[in-house]
């Protein structure tokens, strides 16, 4: 809030002019070099001598001669003038060209897998001196790190597998569903795994996140029926092998499956009616909501998505 009601009829020309006038001392050079009038220069200073109940400049033999006043608000209306002018040019955007720069992203193996390896094929091919450290994805979302700026984004799974914060900001970026996955010697011949035939078979179990629960689990709870797990890994690539040679079952991701299953190996079957897809989200804090390097980066995760989206 201002001092005094007199503030409030000042301007940006105002302070323009009381700048000039102290740094030239002559009413006439102010107005060439503001491109005004002599008397609007006069009018201004007018404006500035009430509002700051000050004479401020004192007109002599040798020019205009500041009071002490004048002399202490210098610098200030100086740096008001520079806050004016950092504001209207707004942050500076990021350039990835400019010098190396590191982005820190907690993300589950699905993003490693999948989109992580384009989006450094393209930075490697536009020559672009950016790292990418990956945190492996633990229970929940690291809420903590994204304040404190120690991770730059958090891909996780959705909807709602994780809690909601107010101060951080979510975008889906795309669709999957699961499909079962077999020794190609062991694969049934249905298209589609009965909710028995699914309960029958022994399980491999990819972790996504080091969690008591997970989407295939939590739903077969809910139609009262659970399955036998005869492993977890903790990659998509270890459970495959795991179930090579066997009549063991492993749920995939149908992009995974597609990524990283051999046709003369596995082959695979939809999954039991009403088996939920998820979504792949993307997390951040509102600190950084606006920071032109974290919106780079985000942009850049939005696009490969697309891509997979369009492939």
């Amino acid at each position: 809030m201002l001092n005094s009601n007199l503030l409030r009829k000042l301007d940006m020309q105002d302070l323009m002019v009381f700048v000039a006038v102290y740094e030239q001392s002559s009413v006439t050079d102010v107005s060439e070099a503001l491109f005004v009038s002599q008397s609007t220069v006069s009018y201004c200073l007018k404006k500035l001598r009430t509002s700051f109940e000050d004479e401020l400049f004192v007109n002599t033999r040798t020019g205009m001669r500041p009071t002490y006043k004048a002399s202490s608000m210098y610098g200030h209306v100086q740096k008001i003038l520079e806050s004016i002018n950092l504001c209207h040019a707004g942050a500076p955007t990021f350039d990835p060209m400019a010098q190396p720069v590191t982005f820190n992203i907690c993300a589950p193996e699905y993003f490693e897998q999948l989109i992580l390896p384009r989006m450094l094929k393209r930075f490697d091919f536009d020559d672009l001196p950016v790292m990418v450290n990956m945190h492996k994805f633990e229970t929940d979302v690291p809420v903590e790190e994204l304040r404190d700026g120690s991770l730059d984004l958090v891909i996780c799974f959705g909807p709602n597998f994780h809690r909601s914060h107010a101060d951080l900001k979510s975008r889906m970026l795309l669709e999957d569903d699961l499909v079962c996955v077999f020794d190609k010697r062991a694969t049934p011949l249905e298209p589609r795994l009965s909710l028995q035939a699914f309960t029958e078979r022994r399980h491999v179990f990819p972790t996504p996140w080091t969690s008591t629960t997970n989407m295939v689990d939590g739903w077969l709870a809910r139609q009262a029926q659970k399955r036998q797990i005869v492993a977890r890994s903790n990659s998509y690539s270890a459970a495959l092998k795991m179930i090579t040679g066997t009549d063991f079952i492993l749920t995939l991701p149908r992009r995974i499956q597609r990524l990283l299953t051999n046709d003369a190996v596995f082959q695979h079957c939809e999954a039991p009616n009403g088996l939920p897809g998820f979504t792949l989200d993307m997390q951040w804090s509102h600190n950084v909501d606006q920071d032109s390097a974290n919106l780079w980066l985000r942009e850049q995760v939005i696009k490969t998505c697309a891509e997979l989206e369009a492939a």
